[in-house]
């Protein structure tokens, strides 16, 4: 089912962070939780992915 979700701002592809099962948008850089093995893709409750660049 991850493989069809969408990020609710862009509609880009989100790819799930190994790390702790978030899936992240590149190109609005937001990680969105997945807790109990369901999304949370609410804007509100995303947090910020920082890059090494920043």
């Amino acid at each position: 089912m991850i493989d069809i979700l969408v990020c609710p701002i862009c509609k880009g592809p989100l790819e799930k962070r190994p790390s702790d099962g978030h899936l992240v948008c590149k190109a609005d850089k937001l990680a969105f939780p997945v807790r109990d093995g369901i999304p949370i893709m609410l804007v509100e409750q995303a947090e910020p992915v920082s890059t090494p660049n920043s």
